[in-house]
């Protein structure tokens, strides 16, 4: 059997990854210089675009307001069409940069329905491509997701600047 190696998943493992308060909102004031480290793709009026740091396919992204507000109700019609724009932005991008076949789009409201951070509505944009599911989440509870961060980061900045 061969090992696969995913050392950057570990801290979400073992439960290192969560930090105090919401990190949309820490990233989000946060420097324009700390992006790259932070995985924050693009800054809106109203909302921004961020990679997932424990994604479930490559490329997946989320889209949030800049207000910490728990539903989309919540926002005002500008806010609420900056998201809107943003998701239509990062479908766009992701299909440039990565060229999948499909999206899968989800918010989740509350933590019963899966909100890791249920005060700040969030979009999860997460590309799919056929036959980007195997048997490895069945038999070891294990994603493979094939390539780092950090160069997907680079390869979407790329993209977004082009466009």
């Amino acid at each position: 059997m061969k090992p696969l190696w995913a050392p950057w998943r570990k801290i979400y493992v073992v439960g290192q990854a969560r930090t105090k308060g919401c990190f949309f909102c820490k990233d989000l004031r946060s420097s324009s210089r700390q992006d790259a480290k932070n995985h924050l793709l693009h800054r809106s009026r109203h909302a921004f675009i961020l990679l997932n740091r424990f994604p479930y396919t490559n490329g997946h992204l989320m889209v949030a307001p800049n207000r910490h507000v728990p539903s989309l109700e919540r926002l005002g019609d500008p806010e609420r069409l900056d998201f809107l724009r943003l998701l239509d932005l990062s479908t766009a991008l992701l299909t440039r940069a990565l060229k999948p076949q499909g999206f899968n789009l989800g918010i989740n409201l509350g933590r019963i329905a899966g909100a890791g951070i249920p005060g700040h509505v969030h979009l999860h944009i997460v590309p799919r491509w056929k036959g980007d599911t195997n048997f490895m989440p069945v038999l070891t509870g294990t994603k493979v997701i094939s390539d780092s961060l950090q160069a997907t980061y680079r390869e979407l900045r790329r993209s977004l600047r082009a466009m």
